[in-house]
């Protein structure tokens, strides 16, 4: 662990500050503005009509102009395994200009904090569990979305030379697998807990004996619902100024075939749950180390059951 880690650090308040999302209409961009508008700050957001973060002039003149105190880099070029494996050079190359452009113009205008945000796609395919952050580079990544993986590493040492270099006051979070309002339900490209919700609410719906998942059922994950992780956010941002990255994440995993009967019990699917197991399983276990969040002082308060119910209603209200 580096040695300026875990030092105490006096508190950065936000109260009274211009914090600028960047990517505020995302899942976790939305839940951060949610979340900050109890911290008595001014909270600046930009489509991209106003500023284009891919365009070096665009980023630059934009926070020249509106001159944030505190920047949180929640923008990225994302999608899922069969839009990373069409796009690579577009996942590569859009994720690296985005947190190059914006990194280099905070430095220019002197903002005072600034949190970037990476992915669990970072870690080696086959770190120990749970996964620390010293797992970084340790090994290998997962070769169906290493473009957008080695953009988020990229960006992570970005902030780590910034504050080398300049002085900058720049940390990086890696959140884990998350879940909640503005979600993508779509079942051709949505991650594993959405399209467990939407395939058990339509079966329902349908009034079906039974609903398939993929592979065994054994593979575990973790889930960290996207309410929490702004909060674990916001609270590495007033208490942690470190060189090292740090994991967000709920510190517990569950079996898919866990989650699967805890979906079908919050939706109200009363059917059997059948496993495709000509369908691959994936990674057996994926799961990080809370460790370094639990020492800064922050927990997650949803349990996973309430989580999927918050974000079961809020997909009957909005997408349903």
């Amino acid at each position: 662990m580096h040695a300026e880690t875990m030092v105490p650090r006096a508190a950065f308040g936000l109260a009274g500050r211009r914090v600028w999302i960047a990517g505020h209409s995302g899942m976790v961009g939305s839940a951060l503005v949610r979340r900050l508008r109890s911290e008595a700050c001014e909270i600046l957001t930009a489509v991209r009509s106003e500023v284009d973060l891919v365009r070096q002039d665009h980023t630059e003149r934009w926070l020249a102009r509106n001159k944030p105190d505190v920047v949180i880099v929640a923008a990225a070029k994302v999608g899922g395994i069969l839009a990373n494996d069409t796009y690579p050079a577009d996942f590569l190359y859009q994720n690296l200009m985005i947190e190059a452009n914006i990194v280099e113009a905070a430095r220019q205008v002197g903002v005072g904090k600034l949190l970037f945000l990476g992915s669990s796609c970072i870690y080696p395919k086959f770190a120990p569990q749970p996964i620390q952050e010293a797992s970084l580079m340790t090994g290998p990544l997962e070769s169906t979305n290493e473009w957008y993986a080695i953009a988020k590493i990229a960006g992570l040492k970005l902030a780590q030379s910034y504050r080398k270099q300049y002085g900058c006051d720049f940390i990086s979070a890696m959140p884990t697998n998350l879940y909640g309002p503005e979600d993508n339900f779509d079942l051709q490209s949505s991650h594993v807990m959405p399209a467990l919700l939407r395939k058990a609410h339509e079966a329902k719906q349908r009034d079906d004996k039974q609903i398939t998942i993929w592979g065994t059922g054994t593979p575990r994950r973790e889930f960290l619902h996207v309410d929490d992780c702004a909060d674990g956010l916001v609270h590495l941002l007033k208490t942690y100024s470190g060189h090292e990255h740090v994991n967000i994440g709920s510190g517990e995993d569950v079996t898919i075939r866990e989650l699967a009967e805890t979906v079908c019990e919050v939706v109200g699917f009363k059917g059997e749950i059948i496993n495709d197991t000509s369908k691959p399983d994936g990674t057996p276990r994926k799961l990080m180390s809370a460790d370094r969040l639990r020492a800064l002082g922050w927990a997650p308060r949803m349990g996973l059951k309430k989580g999927i119910a918050h974000t079961y209603q809020w997909f009957l209200a909005n997408r349903a």
